[in-house]
């Protein structure tokens, strides 16, 4: 599947995993099944309106994506054996460049959803569980075999589901930017890496 292709699902997949994580369900795949349904009805109500005015769906990911996510533990991840160079400043900078880079090119991606279905596979972990992963296959219109999407989330001290990663037909998103980071790296250290993720979010906030 193209590349655009899988950013999207994995749009609808992180988007709607966050859309109303405040609710904490003690079962995971409740929570994921409410959130989906919840941001994917927006989107099919109000597509016109997001279409046209960029400012309401990043208004909705500021009030119902990022309070949900664990940006820095992805960051960190993504970073790898990294991480330990950069100074606290720089992690902190690398987390809101990446941040942003995810939302808005999501942002994008979900405003081509046009009615792709979404199957939950049956849920087997138990209530005490502090990890999760759930399992869904997204449908497209086109009759390709499904994609299957998993999504990985731990429980904080708060109780509350936070995810973490997102695999989209078996490809880790944060794998993925952990190859391109570590090559940033080499090539100009952490300040390039951040340098680099700054211009090209400055370049999706004018494109």
């Amino acid at each position: 599947m193209r590349g655009k292709q899988l950013l999207m699902l994995a749009a609808l997949f992180f988007w709607g995993v966050a859309a109303c994580a405040a609710e904490a369900e003690a079962d995971p795949q409740a929570m994921v099944r409410h959130m989906a349904e919840y941001v994917l009805s927006q989107v099919k109500a109000h597509k016109a309106e997001l279409e046209k005015d960029d400012s309401l769906i990043y208004q909705l990911v500021e009030e119902k994506v990022i309070p949900h996510f664990d940006f820095r533990r992805m960051t960190r991840s993504a970073l790898g054996r990294y991480w330990r160079r950069a100074t606290e400043d720089q992690r902190q900078r690398l987390t809101n460049a990446f941040r942003e880079m995810l939302v808005r090119t999501y942002a994008v991606m979900l405003r081509s959803y046009s009615g792709q279905r979404l199957e939950f596979l049956p849920y087997r972990g138990k209530p005490e569980d502090r990890r999760a992963i759930v399992h869904i296959k997204v449908y497209t219109k086109d009759g390709a075999p499904p994609v299957p999407i998993d999504s990985r989330l731990y429980r904080g001290k708060d109780g509350e589901w936070r995810v973490y990663d997102v695999l989209v037909d078996g490809v880790s998103l944060i794998a993925n930017y952990r190859r391109t980071f570590a090559r940033e790296v080499r090539q100009g250290g952490i300040e390039g890496l951040i340098g680099s993720l700054e211009k090209h979010n400055q370049e999706l906030r004018h494109g």
